[in-house]
């Protein structure tokens, strides 16, 4: 049924298709919001990366039943 996959002409299609049903004026607009949410992702995710180590050094240190300490504000 679909032994050549993917064409180029097929990808083409498909972009005529998504500039009709959205319009040029939501186009831009869309990329922008999707490379904002990619940015976001991905500082979110070395974030992620980044502290897994520090929080699993850290909660290694504390023994379980070791009293929880609070920070208190100074207001």
């Amino acid at each position: 049924m679909l032994r050549n996959g993917l064409e180029p002409w097929h990808l083409l299609i498909v972009a005529v298709v998504i500039i009709v049903l959205f319009g040029s004026k939501k186009l831009p607009e869309a990329a922008r919001g999707l490379g904002k949410s990619m940015r976001i992702l991905k500082s979110e995710a070395r974030a992620m990366k980044d502290d897994g180590p520090a929080t699993a050094r850290y909660s290694a240190a504390q023994p379980e039943n070791a009293p929880a300490t609070e920070r208190t504000s100074a207001e």
